[in-house]
């Protein structure tokens, strides 16, 4: 693919152009207009105030899945993690922003995807980004000073990244079968260390066959759709705020990355399916009652499942340190940050050493003392 046509597919997934001018305009963060910096023009970002319509998961697997609303969009695949990332246009190389590898524009390739249908713009801006991040750093014990360094030095570091998401919506009817623990208590008779006769009380549990059915009503369980970072790193910057979730619009991608789903829809419900088990189990516990419970086979029926496919935007810097890549996130939109952190060996090391030195001269004045 020529670097012209990359920019042109590039254009129309993350910039937009001044009603003025024609120059490529860049959104910011919190922004409801796009101001030209070449001739000053106000070019307003109208956000249309729309219901949130849902996907019903299984006409779309059974009938449109080729149906849906397609867009095609140029990535760059990361030769390392596998993320592929749609570049801002004008960018010839960059580093990949979940394991700073350099990507290069000359390896991107087109692909047809599902057209987001929503998306939360970026409130935070990379400066307060930044300033959650240095305080984070500042919080951990034993963080190696390059990191407190590179931290300090990370606000041009820090790239603004819309991750993919499917959210799913189902009501759920559960047939079970388990066991009821129920406490009870008998009075035990021991003869303690001085030879003196004592009483005690002893807990039991009753148990008893137990069965019955749950039903539980889910709303917007969010399955990132990127393999790009791990699992309980996502969900640790949770909770979203999708309920200010608008109408997708290519003006808000102005000037930041996209990444590309590389989790399919009916995987997705799978996923989802695991994070829904929990609850599931918590209802069942709870019909089951007493005081303890013991679930021994679980049937659940998912209906009227529906979908949808939703960006959410993320301030995201890599790391490397001894030869291993960390990964840093904040959530654009409340500042929540998460990451993996590097330790310091020799602060490790130097900390076990003053314990020991303080036990071995509490050990010595205390002999002293005593003679």
């Amino acid at each position: 693919m020529s670097q012209d046509n990359f920019e042109t597919n590039a254009e129309v997934a993350n910039t937009i152009k001044c009603k003025d001018c024609g120059a490529n305009l860049k959104y910011s963060p919190g922004a409801q207009s796009l101001a030209c910096e070449y001739c000053q023009a106000v070019n307003e970002i109208t956000v249309e105030k729309t219901e949130i319509v849902e996907n019903d998961y299984n006409t779309f697997l059974s009938e449109n899945e080729n149906k849906a609303e397609q867009q095609t969009v140029s990535t760059v695949k990361c030769s390392n993690c596998g993320a592929n990332t749609t570049l801002p246009p004008n960018v010839s190389s960059c580093g990949c922003p979940y394991c700073d590898t350099p990507l290069v524009v000359k390896n991107a390739s087109p692909c047809s995807i599902i057209k987001p249908s929503y998306l939360l713009p970026f409130k935070i801006d990379r400066n307060k980004s930044r300033d959650e991040f240095i305080k984070w750093v500042a919080s951990l014990w034993f963080a190696p000073n390059k990191l407190k360094q590179y931290a300090e030095q990370s606000a041009e570091k820090l790239k603004g990244i819309y991750m993919p998401y499917w959210t799913y919506d189902t009501e759920t009817a559960t047939d079970y079968s388990g066991l009821r623990g129920d406490y009870y208590y008998t009075t035990q008779t021991y003869t303690d260390a001085n030879g003196n006769t004592q009483t005690r009380s002893v807990k039991h549990t009753r148990w008893s066959p137990a069965s019955g059915h749950v039903n539980n009503s889910f709303d917007d369980i969010l399955v990132c759709a990127s393999k790009s970072l791990p699992e309980k790193l996502v969900q640790e910057l949770e909770p979203w705020d999708v309920q200010e979730l608008i109408k997708y619009d290519d003006k808000f991608l102005a000037g930041f990355l996209t990444e590309t789903y590389q989790i399919e829809i009916k995987s997705g419900f799978e996923m989802a399916k695991k994070r829904m088990e929990s609850v599931i189990r918590s209802s069942v516990h709870s019909d089951i009652g007493g005081d303890t419970q013991q679930i021994t086979s679980l049937n659940t029926d998912y209906n009227d499942i529906t979908f949808k496919h939703i960006l959410l935007p993320l301030w995201i810097s890599a790391y490397k340190y001894n030869d291993k890549v960390f990964r840093f996130t904040v959530n654009a939109r409340t500042g929540e940050v998460q990451g993996e952190r590097p330790y310091s060996a020799i602060k490790i090391i130097l900390f076990v050493l003053m314990i020991l030195a303080i036990i071995i001269g509490g050990i010595a004045l205390f002999k002293h003392f005593k003679h």
